[in-house]
């Protein structure tokens, strides 16, 4: 830590203690923020020296009190312009970080921040002075060099943007959103097999766009060989991210499989590729021997009472479209499975119901039945009924009576 944080933690630590502005600048006071109090019961949570219980507008209030008492400690500048910029204030926070650099012209990352700045009010010319300032001063900060990289896409330049990207990969290979911004603009630039490659490795380390788009390439073959199955093992995987375009797009491609007007060939093609979804999850278990190709993993893992796995897999067979799972899920949607699931879940629910809803008959099937009898949720007729009407008719009216309507 350097020696003006050691001087900083005593002072909030004083400050936390001593908030008459009588004192404010009496000998005694500054005793105690160079010597502290140790009478005083203070834990710093952090290398800053605050609370975590302590919210941003008492610290902003401590940091204005620590300049105000001892203005030429850049680092208290620092702090301060961060605890403006997150109570909004942009414009005080830049205030504050020119200030430090006055007081310490040589200090990069105070250059950084001060670009970061300049970025969120989007004055992108002031940004690019700010943030080449400290790449000369500390030309090994790969966060400077990504920050520059996005300011130059901002400004139209992008050859430079990729320059600054690629830099920042240099200083530090395991760059994840600086991998996904390069491969953007390799795509932009026609440079589609590089470009997959970066998105692989952000795709890889958690970055849901990443897996969107990867997910995109494979299903279009830009840059990769194409492959439905891959395709949707990496929507699936940005899903679980929370990525809802990777969602619709899943949803999209049930529904084009499922279309009533779609020629055989095309169907047959589309139901492979997610029949192969359902055999990379196969990959996971390399152990677990196969009875077929469209054996259930999740029906396989409940067997052996593994219930909290065998839930989750079966979800992702459930969504793409695998009969088995669908099966599988409506026995424990009723039953549960101790003690891991209750029945009822309303997972199950939402993947019936989202299946169903692209048009998949066996989930159409389940849920009628869970409508009608009001099975976890309140009865509902004419919704069972709905989901019925596209059957032929004598199934419909064959499984209307079964379920006791008219």
């Amino acid at each position: 830590m350097r020696p003006g944080l050691n001087v900083f933690l005593l002072t909030v630590s004083a400050l936390l203690f001593s908030w008459s502005p009588t004192h404010a600048h009496s000998t005694g006071e500054h005793a105690s923020l160079l010597h502290g109090d140790p009478s005083e019961s203070f834990e710093p949570s952090s290398e800053f020296g605050f609370n975590e219980r302590a919210d941003t507008v008492t610290e902003l209030g401590i940091l204005r009190r620590a300049v105000r008492l001892l203005p030429n400690v850049p680092e208290y500048r620092l702090k301060l312009a961060d605890a403006l910029l997150r109570v909004g204030d942009l414009d005080a926070a830049i205030e504050e970080c020119r200030a430090a650099i006055r007081l310490q012209q040589d200090d990069g990352r105070a250059y950084l921040q001060l670009g970061l700045l300049f970025s969120a009010k989007q004055d992108w010319r002031a940004a690019v002075s700010a943030l080449t300032e400290a790449i000369r001063l500390e030309p090994n900060l790969p966060h400077a060099h990504y920050s520059l990289g996005h300011v130059h896409y901002s400004l139209g330049d992008v050859t430079a943007a990729v320059q600054s990207y690629r830099q920042a990969l240099e200083l530090y290979p395991h760059f994840p959103d600086a991998h996904y911004r390069l491969a953007l603009l390799l795509r932009v630039i026609g440079q589609t097999q590089e470009a997959a490659r970066h998105m692989g490795a952000a795709a890889i380390d958690g970055v849901p766009q990443a897996r969107f788009f990867l997910g995109n390439a494979y299903k279009d073959g830009q840059g990769v060989e194409k492959n439905l199955g891959l395709a949707i093992f990496w929507w699936m995987q940005a899903i679980e991210l929370g990525q809802q375009t990777a969602y619709d797009s899943l949803s999209k491609l049930r529904r084009q499989t499922l279309a009533p007007g779609l020629t055989t060939q095309r169907r047959m093609e589309l139901l492979k590729g997610l029949q192969s979804y359902r055999t990379i999850l196969w990959n996971d278990y390399p152990d677990m021997s196969r009875v077929s190709d469209r054996q259930s993993l999740g029906k396989v893992l409940l067997g052996q009472g593994r219930g909290e796995e065998a839930f989750w897999v079966l979800i992702k067979e459930c969504a793409a479209l695998g009969e088995e799972a669908h099966t599988e899920l409506a026995s424990l949607y009723e039953a549960g499975f101790a003690p891991s699931l209750k029945p009822f879940d309303k997972r199950i629910l939402a993947c019936f119901e989202s299946t169903a809803a692209d048009g998949f008959v066996p989930a159409k099937k389940i849920l009628a039945p869970i409508y009608a009898k009001g099975l976890g949720l309140d009865p509902d007729t004419p919704k069972a009924k709905a989901l019925l009407k596209d059957l032929p008719k004598r199934e419909t009216k064959s499984l209307l009576n079964e379920l006791g309507l008219r």
